[in-house]
């Protein structure tokens, strides 16, 4: 009983928590900026459970979408589906189970939030099909860990602004950048399995299309400081996250594929220094 319960957390990947907070600090800017510094309680515990349910949905999509190829690359050969230790009608069921446990925490919300969580939904099933049909289904993973920006904005403060789409826009520009860094490091396997990616998509040109969407995603922190009259503390997070990006660069400069890896896992820091910047900034205004 003890080892089927940890296949289904590994498949679920609660055993590697970085995707949580990858999906976790935009909602965390989103609420904290709608929120002037003061988010609901209950909205900020509804989404953090949410984006732990939600991530864990779209992993399990993910493995069920990618079971036929997953055993044929070296990172994910061992993953409880694709070597059949979990069924794939098992996984369906559990994808239903967590979507539900979603819909029950998104009710807790106004209205319009409840209409923009099928967005999340909808996105959350595309997503792992995508590398089928486009080489940039980097930026469709965007705009799934982006949406929780508008729905944050929608719960907190009843609307989406404008700085709220500019901050979604923002995520979606990072989510490329990180992404495209996770899938420099299955770029020759996926290649030889006819799956498309970014990162296949740029070829020679990826670390130059890489730092271009990053000075990309600090001009729009910069313009999301500007228009909420955030202080010094909020842009000195974000030239902390720019000294990150740099680092990132750095490590993918021979496109080795456990400095890959490290540069996407580093990004968990970037949004950690956003974040910071975001909360001290208003705490001491």
């Amino acid at each position: 009983m003890k080892g089927r319960v940890r296949e289904y957390i590994t498949l679920m990947r609660l055993d590697r928590p970085i995707g949580i907070f990858l999906l976790l600090w935009p909602a965390l800017w989103a609420l904290l900026v709608a929120a002037q510094g003061r988010p609901d309680p209950r909205i900020l515990v509804v989404f953090t459970l949410g984006v732990v349910v939600m991530r864990s949905a779209g992993c399990v999509m993910n493995d069920y979408a990618d079971r036929e190829y997953d055993r044929y690359v070296s990172r994910t050969k061992d993953r409880p589906l694709t070597a059949g230790r979990i069924s794939p009608r098992a996984a369906l069921v559990l994808f239903g189970v967590l979507c539900l446990l979603a819909l029950g925490l998104v009710l807790l919300l106004n209205r319009l939030t409840i209409l923009l969580s099928l967005g999340a939904v909808l996105l959350a099933v595309i997503y792992p099909f995508m590398k089928r049909v486009t080489h940039l289904p980097q930026v469709v993973l965007g705009a799934a860990f982006g949406w929780a920006v508008p729905m944050a904005f929608a719960a907190q403060s009843g609307s989406v602004p404008q700085v709220g789409w500019l901050m979604f826009t923002a995520t979606v520009l990072w989510a490329t950048v990180y992404d495209t860094m996770y899938a420099m490091v299955d770029r020759q396997d996926d290649i030889a399995l006819g799956l498309k990616s970014t990162a296949i998509l740029f070829g020679d040109a990826d670390r130059t299309i890489i730092a271009v969407l990053q000075l990309m995603v600090l001009v729009c922190l910069v313009m999301i400081g500007y228009q909420v009259k955030l202080g010094m503390i909020y842009y000195t997070g974000v030239a902390v996250g720019g000294a990150l990006f740099v680092y990132q660069l750095r490590l993918i400069r021979f496109r080795e594929r456990e400095d890959c890896f490290r540069a996407f896992q580093n990004n968990n820091w970037f949004g950690m220094a956003v974040f910071l910047g975001i909360l001290l900034d208003y705490v001491a205004a």
